[in-house]
């Protein structure tokens, strides 16, 4: 399973979101929360990114562990890996998308996360964590190669915050064969086995020749693409 959040990771607001997303398991997940898109931030932030999703999670009353992996050597150290792969939800929070896909790209972090949803698992990343889950992702000076863990998608966080002309200028840039998907704050898009959910507010799914808004409850498998 996947989810791709708009913005309010670890925050009240996102109460009920995450205990739908906890939900989703038949027993109590164990809970992983990385701090990595945050490891440009300094000792600080990274510390407390980690313990507010720890805080978080543990106050929803599922067992939580932060996991600093914050740099390509981190990444690849095996502890650190073990600790994920022992996650049955991996939460990605917020910060620079750029750098969260190249620290965690071709590691054995990376590589933990995938057996997590391998074997019916979730990943959820909020933000920067969500963008790197789709196809291609905003960056500097061109889109950036994504994990194609959303095939063809484009995923654009805090939605509701960007001005229209902006958002269309994104989906002019990203070209006719990638779909938009723009996620609300305090909202999360899960891909489930057999289709995909609103939690929270609202999704935008903008194709080349479609665009639709999709509020709480299931959502066609065929919006997206496969």
């Amino acid at each position: 399973m996947l989810a791709i959040v708009g913005s309010g990771e670890y925050l009240p607001p996102m109460n009920d979101v995450d205990r739908q997303l906890i939900e989703l398991f038949e027993s109590p997940p164990r809970v992983v929360c990385l701090p990595t898109a945050a490891g440009q931030e300094g000792d600080a932030m990274i510390d407390d990114w980690m313990h507010r999703g720890v805080d978080h999670f543990t106050g929803l009353g599922v067992d939580t562990d932060g996991v600093r992996v914050w740099d390509r050597d981190t990444a690849n150290d095996p502890a650190l890996a073990e600790r994920l792969a022992a996650a049955d939800f991996v939460y990605l929070s917020g910060g620079k998308p750029g750098y969260l896909a190249s620290t965690l790209k071709d590691t054995h972090a990376w590589t933990a996360i995938s057996s997590v949803v391998g074997r019916g698992g979730l990943l959820a990343g909020c933000s920067a964590g969500a963008m790197i889950q789709g196809e291609r992702f905003a960056g500097m000076p061109r889109p950036q190669r994504g994990f194609g863990l959303w095939p063809g998608v484009h995923v654009v966080p805090h939605f509701d915050e960007i001005p229209s002309l902006v958002v269309s200028g994104i989906r002019r840039a990203i070209g006719t064969k990638l779909t938009l998907i723009g996620v609300n704050g305090n909202t999360a898009l899960v891909k489930l086995d057999d289709g995909y959910r609103v939690l929270g507010d609202r999704v935008t799914v903008w194709s080349e020749s479609d665009k639709t808004e999709f509020g709480p409850g299931d959502v066609p498998a065929d919006v997206l693409p496969s």
